[in-house]
């Protein structure tokens, strides 16, 4: 191990641990910080690896440039606010090591070594599965689509159950949440069965992607629930219907009304998924903000998805498209007045000392969400009995505790003072919670048993949750999936947010979707012709187009 000093603020430096190796002894380059910096990304035409520049332009954007040899020069903006990218490298904690068993034991070069391979440094934080590549809209956005790729996707149970099992056989961390996915997951004819399969593999947390069609029917809700469903990340692209008719084409605001209601009713919960695109839609992010804190009672969270672009783009159609996740926090705050940029807005891999804790203080490994900076940002609302949301970092000392908590890590390694610990983290916790800054009714207590509730659903649904054991709570949050026009190497090598295969390989988003694209030959690998239908071309089952 060697340690790296980083400065999280001007007041203040601090030592992280920096993994030398991966597991399996592959060199780990630290996360460069600061502008300019070089990287490897990919030629948006032919996908070969070439150098990238990444720099902060005259406008305070922060641009990446790069030349193929055989197609030219290509540039793109990769964060709108380069005073806000620099912020979120403040806040890493330095990296994980991987898996003790990839599959690629002896990969050379990412991202085409792939699944998983032995350069990579994090495990599965979110793993998909996707069901079927058919579905029920025709998106004109949508990246896996029956329709126009020409064959049908659609593993059978046991293809399912090899995917499910290679996420829990992950070590030292096995899989814990898996979300289903496709195509809509919904239509596939074993839904209940595979999430059930789910649930008896020992996944804590069984989510599925969905248009919510499927859900505008209580029933199905209902037994969508009875099976093992804990939430559903839920296609919500706006508030209105000349929204939908140009993202999914098809008038579908009313449906997801219904679906919120019977999701309700059934006693799930929903993380709405809006895809963003400037000019589109950029202009009812707050109103998909308030609309949740409306439904705070069976909200969770927002997860803004800035469009990533497949095939060729107009230099002009790029720019004016381009939303970054930069965007999206300005966006919240121009047309809410809720969470400021610099703030209040955090990169997801700021949470890592505290599984690093919990890690430490119970004896085993847990799940570690340790993605590059720049993959996720985002913020943790507390909502009122007024629904009102109150950003964390005004009643927290976030970064100063973050601080502690990862020193803290490092000491309850050691079994002899792990009572010690455990004292120490109330403190730590303690020490940097100011109730006099909290929303009304949130006492210390009711933090930490709120914490308790995100690690437990014992405790944080259910009849615990409508006692009011747990204070309500949103997370709002930006992931930004990469294309070839803003592709970095070194921020795949870091992904959490994985693909399981029918191959029994497990593969980051970023090069399942886009770069290598390893998708198209998964699928076409355990694929039949579009006329087939059906799993494996034997149930018959046609293709549902809207």
């Amino acid at each position: 191990m060697s340690t790296l000093t980083f400065a999280p603020s001007k007041k203040s430096s601090f030592t992280i641990i920096q993994p030398e190796t991966t597991y399996t002894g592959a060199p780990i380059e630290p996360i460069q910080k600061g502008l300019p910096k070089f990287t490897q990304s990919l030629c948006p035409e032919c996908s070969g690896l070439i150098e990238a520049r990444i720099f902060e332009d005259d406008r305070g954007r922060v641009v990446m440039e790069k030349t193929c040899p055989e197609h030219g020069y290509f540039w793109d903006v990769v964060f709108s606010d380069a005073e806000m990218y620099r912020k979120m490298e403040e806040w890493d904690f330095g990296d994980n090591r991987g898996v003790e068993n990839p599959a690629v034991p002896d990969a050379t070069t990412c991202p085409f070594d792939c699944g998983i391979c032995s350069i990579h440094t994090s495990h599965s934080g979110l793993a998909n599965v996707d069901l079927t590549n058919r579905c029920n809209l025709t998106c004109p956005v949508c990246f896996a689509n029956a329709n126009a790729a020409g064959y049908v996707y659609e593993p059978n149970l046991e293809q399912v159950r090899t995917m499910l099992t290679a996420l829990r056989d992950e070590k030292p961390v096995s899989g814990r949440i898996v979300q289903f996915s496709g195509g809509e997951p919904t239509i596939y004819p074993h839904f209940f069965e595979a999430i059930r399969m789910a649930k008896q593999l020992g996944f804590s947390h069984v989510q599925i992607a969905t248009n919510g069609i499927k859900f505008a029917d209580l029933e199905f809700a209902q037994r969508a629930k009875e099976a093992g469903l804990h939430s559903l990340y839920l296609q919500l692209d706006g508030v209105s219907d000349d929204i939908y008719l140009r993202t999914r084409g098809r008038r579908l605001w009313e449906i997801k009304q219904q679906c919120i209601e019977n999701v309700r009713k059934a006693g799930l919960k929903i993380v709405f998924v809006p895809t963003v695109v400037k000019g589109l839609n950029d202009h009812q992010v707050g109103d998909i903000v308030r609309l949740a804190l409306e439904n705070i009672d069976c909200l969770s969270g927002i997860s803004f998805q800035p469009v990533s672009f497949t095939g060729r783009i107009s230099r002009h159609e790029l720019e004016a498209k381009r939303f970054t996740q930069a965007d999206v926090a300005h966006a919240i705050w121009e047309q809410t007045g809720i969470a400021k940029p610099l703030e209040d807005w955090f990169p997801l891999s700021c949470v890592v000392p505290f599984s690093r804790l919990i890690s430490a203080l119970r004896g085993e490994p847990t799940t570690h969400l340790s993605a590059h900076p720049h993959c996720s940002i985002g913020t943790y609302l507390f909502v009122d009995r007024n629904r009102k949301g109150v950003p964390v970092t005004r009643f927290i000392d976030v970064g100063a505790m973050l601080q502690e908590m990862d020193l803290l890590a490092r000491k309850a390694g050691r079994q002899s003072i792990k009572l010690w610990s455990k004292m120490q983290a109330w403190n730590v916790l303690r020490k940097h919670f100011h109730e006099d800054r909290a929303p009304e009714g949130l006492s210390f207590t009711k933090f930490l048993q709120t914490l308790q509730g995100m690690m437990d659903k014992d405790y944080g649904r259910g009849k615990s949750e409508a006692e009011g054991f747990t204070y309500k709570t949103l997370m709002v949050a930006g992931m930004h999936f990469m294309d070839h026009y803003n592709y970095d190497v070194e921020r795949v090598k870091r992904c959490i947010i994985h693909y399981a295969a029918p191959n029994g390989r497990i593969y980051p988003f970023c090069t399942y979707n886009s770069g290598p694209t390893f998708r198209e030959k998964i699928e076409r690998q355990f694929s039949v012709p579009l006329e087939k239908g059906g799993v494996n071309g034997k149930n018959g089952c046609g293709i549902c187009v809207a």
